[in-house]
């Protein structure tokens, strides 16, 4: 009877592999934060101290260039010049050949003594040329620390006490006359402290500023004089209308 239920040649198995639908975790969504680096470093391990490497600063304020008035090559590229091969005929470089030490120059046997422990060894030699003019300090020229006083080295020093003269500060002979009195003390403004009351000052009228250049009054013009306005009989005048020392008008007319 259960060879009746399932259709085809289908049957129940185990899932060959993983299939989202039978989990109910979110999967491979989340990854585990690195144990290396520093950035997003896993919290639950110690994380090594990182340093970083920084080239030195740039001068701005001492780097003026002046900008891109300068045409560039257009051969030269970023990575240099893009050009096809070149040769340049030379002459043959000189070598020079050094005289090298062979095997037969070295003394293996004299390196015992710094390498295994040896007994001290000393050489007699003659005077160096330079002990008659050595100018090495002699015994006197040291000087040992004192042992007595506060400043001795290496010892201990009893309390010293010093006798001083007498101050003059409060001495009886003290001239009390140099001391301020109450009128070397200046008065403290009360209008600093308190309310201050409203201040006027009396100072001269102000003038609006004007013309100040004289002007004519009513007894300076003469109304009667005036006939422009009004009729008049002709006025004739007696005199020379031109000059005789003039230049007559002369047009040239062709």
């Amino acid at each position: 009877m259960a060879e009746e239920i399932w259709v085809g040649t289908w049957r129940p198995h185990r899932p060959r592999g993983p299939i989202m639908a039978l989990y109910s975790s979110p999967g491979p969504k989340y990854l585990i934060p690195p144990t290396t680096g520093f950035v997003k470093h896993t919290p639950t391990k110690l994380r090594a101290p990182a340093y970083s490497f920084r080239g030195a600063p740039m001068l701005l304020a001492e780097n003026c260039s002046p900008g891109p008035r300068y045409s560039v090559n257009p051969k030269i590229l970023r990575t240099g010049k893009d050009l096809g091969p070149t040769f340049s005929i030379l002459g043959r470089y000189s070598t020079k050949t050094t005289l090298t030490p062979g095997p037969g120059e070295y003394f293996p046997e004299r390196s015992v003594r710094h390498v295994f422990d040896s007994a001290p060894s000393h050489s007699i030699s003659a005077r160096t040329k330079a002990f008659r003019v050595d100018s090495t300090p002699g015994p006197a020229a040291y000087m040992l620390p004192a042992v007595l006083g506060p400043h001795t080295v290496g010892k201990v020093s009893q309390p010293s006490f010093s006798i001083k003269g007498r101050s003059k500060l409060g001495h009886f002979s003290d001239d009390l006359h140099k001391t301020p009195g109450p009128a070397a003390y200046r008065q403290t403004n009360m209008q600093v402290t308190k309310f201050k009351a409203p201040q006027y000052t009396i100072a001269g009228r102000v003038e609006p500023p004007g013309d100040k250049t004289l002007k004519p009054g009513p007894g300076a013009h003469s109304p009667e004089k005036v006939t422009m306005t009004k009729p008049c009989a002709p006025i004739v005048s007696f005199g020379i209308k031109h000059s005789d020392y003039m230049t007559p008008l002369v047009v040239d007319v062709e």
